[in-house]
């Protein structure tokens, strides 16, 4: 009897030891796994705000980073979204717009005002159809747009610009590719297709007349050394979409939800504001460095560069989004 009641102790012991063991193992899959793909580098400014984000949310997701385009090419990152093969991305709109002719608007040129009517749209009215138009016709969720810095007008000559008749002629490097090549025509330029480590070259010898990128490219590349005006068009306001699989969203419940929008809200928050204060620094230091930098007639450039876009690309997009988006 003793011997019998000492074999069903070990039994016991090690049947709760086992459970013991496979406890924590259990929890740590509950967690699920938010593989993440971007082409920036991890020190990328954009980084340490995913970064931030992922902490935040650890209790419940197990994110896990790959930078520099490391698991998924550049604009393959969608379709790796859609098959299941990633669950979030730092996305460009320009990706879904290939799938989603309507998110063409959301790529046009100053559709947007700055950052803030940036931020505005995507929490209105008119930016929550387009994320349920992204939703349910792509399985993506867009959570939040992730702001890299206004595209504005850096010149060699000498000549004042104020408005796009002012650039008639003025042979401004855009990337390859109609969507850049159609973006300089919209603001009067004549586009001229430059690969963009050719630039500075493309400067120096007069074969282009100018480039348009952020303040904090034009300075990392040096574009300032080589040109004698930054002209503040804004006609680009640069950003990306933090999206996650639908699949994903749509398994949890509206309270997990409202936290994982608000901590990537405040993520984004959060790194936007250093990003902004850098911006306005290196446009002190182009001042500095005796750079003309000011502000042409930005309501005469939105106006000729809308009908442009409105022209090729309105018939994709749904009545009246526009003049909502104008009118925030």
């Amino acid at each position: 009897m003793h011997s019998r009641l000492k074999r069903c102790f070990v039994i016991v012991a090690g049947v709760l030891a086992i459970a013991l063991a496979v406890t924590p193992i259990v929890f740590a899959q509950a967690k699920t796994k938010l593989r993440f793909s971007c082409a920036f580098a991890e020190q990328d400014l954009r980084a340490d705000a995913y970064k931030a984000f992922g902490e935040s949310i650890k209790e419940n997701f197990d994110f896990e980073p790959f930078w520099l385009n490391s698991l998924f090419k550049q604009g393959t990152e969608l379709v790796a979204l859609q098959r299941g093969n990633v669950e979030m991305v730092n996305l460009a709109p320009a990706d879904i717009a290939k799938q989603l002719p309507a998110w063409s608007l959301m790529t046009s040129a100053y559709l947007f005002r700055d950052v803030d009517h940036l931020r505005k749209v995507f929490k209105s009215d008119v930016g929550s159809e387009f994320i349920k138009m992204a939703h349910d016709e792509l399985g993506i969720q867009v959570i939040v747009p992730v702001y890299f810095g206004a595209r504005n007008v850096n010149l060699k000559p000498d000549k004042e610009v104020k408005t796009p008749a002012d650039l008639a002629g003025v042979k401004l490097r855009m990337p390859p590719g109609e969507f850049w090549q159609f973006l300089g025509e919209s603001i009067g330029a004549t586009p001229t297709p430059v690969a963009f480590a050719e630039t500075y070259t493309a400067l120096q010898t007069g074969a282009i007349d100018g480039q348009d990128n952020p303040p904090l490219n034009t300075q990392l590349m040096k574009f300032n050394e080589v040109t004698t005006q930054y002209v503040l068009t804004g006609h680009v306001i640069g950003y990306d979409v933090m999206a996650v699989s639908a699949k994903i969203w749509d398994a949890m419940t509206a309270d997990q939800q409202a936290a994982f929008q608000a901590a990537a809200d405040k993520a984004i928050d959060d790194y936007e504001a250093t990003f902004i204060a850098k911006e306005q620094g290196v446009l002190d230091a182009f001042k500095a460095q005796g750079m003309k930098v000011y502000t042409p007639d930005v309501d005469a450039f939105r106006t000729h560069a809308q009908a442009k876009y409105l022209e090729k690309y309105g018939k994709d997009w749904p009545q009246g989004a526009l003049d909502r988006i104008n009118a925030l």
